[in-house]
Formats: C-alpha cells, structure tokens, sequence
C-alpha cells in the first residue's frame, strides 16, 4: 500500500480591523495556497456571508468529484483503446442545511459529456464511468451518493 499526502496553507484573509467581535464584523475571505501553484480565492457561500466571486468549500467539493472521475475516466479509456477527443462535465451537488446550521450534501451528480473518435466506441465508453467511479479517490472516501448521468456522442 502506498500512502499519498498533501500539504497546502489556508489562511483568513477577512479581518476588517476588529477581527470576530461579531457575526458581521468580518469577511469570510482566505487563500489556498500550495507550493508551486497559483493561489486560489476562497470564501463561504453567500448563502453564509461569503463572496460569491471565490470560491467555496462546496464548489470546490464537487469539483474535486468531477476532476476526480474525469481523470480516471481518461486513463481507463486511454488503456480501453477508447479515444476521447472532448470530455465536458457540468456537475451539481445538493447540501441540506439543518435548522441548528449544521448540514451535509445528500448527493452529487455528474453530468459528463464524453466525445469518442468513433461510434464503434461509444458503448465501451459508457460503461467505463462505472469503472471510474470505483477507482475514484474522492468519490470512495465521501458518506453520501455520487450518480452518474452520462453521455457519449461521436466527433
């Protein structure tokens, strides 16, 4: 077994001045750092005070999900003798939020739209999401349901 770790810097970037004296004192604004990489803007929700022109750790949960399945995906067909030209995911994710503020996502769904070289592939190529998400990292280590909802079209 091989263990993998990964180290990056999440630093608050929001103190108005006054730090936390209240709820509305403070940005909910910070940086993702990681060495070698452009920083990435974070915020909450605006749901919960944040930015909406960052990004937010739900956004980036279910972009992880999407990378996550697309680059299996990619491998898988590659060693399928599959040729993927285009691969586009437009995936949502749906988070509940309990009266007490404390929630958690019921589901994400990925919506791959996948273009193969030639029709003969396309069926070889539908069947390989199941096999990508069984491999995905992210997807086996969250507690909730990731679907699938693809499609395969030819160039």
């Amino acid at each position: 077994m091989t263990t993998h770790h990964y180290t990056l810097t999440v630093t608050w970037t929001g103190n108005r001045g006054a730090g936390t004296t209240g709820a509305d004192t403070y940005d909910r604004d910070h940086v993702i750092a990681a060495a070698g990489k452009p920083d990435l803007p974070g915020s909450a929700d605006p749901s919960f005070r944040g930015d909406p022109t960052r990004w937010n750790p739900e956004e980036l949960l279910v972009a992880s999900l999407s990378q996550c399945h697309m680059l299996w995906y990619l491998g898988l067909a590659a060693a399928a003798g599959v040729v993927v030209v285009d691969y586009r995911d437009e995936p949502t994710g749906t988070m509940t939020e309990h009266p007490d503020g404390a929630g958690e996502f019921t589901e994400v769904v990925l919506r791959p739209t996948v273009t193969v070289a030639e029709a003969a592939m396309a069926e070889r190529a539908t069947a390989l999401h199941a096999r990508a998400h069984a491999k995905c990292f992210v997807a086996r280590s969250v507690n909730f349901p990731v679907h699938h909802r693809p499609s395969v079209v030819t160039a």
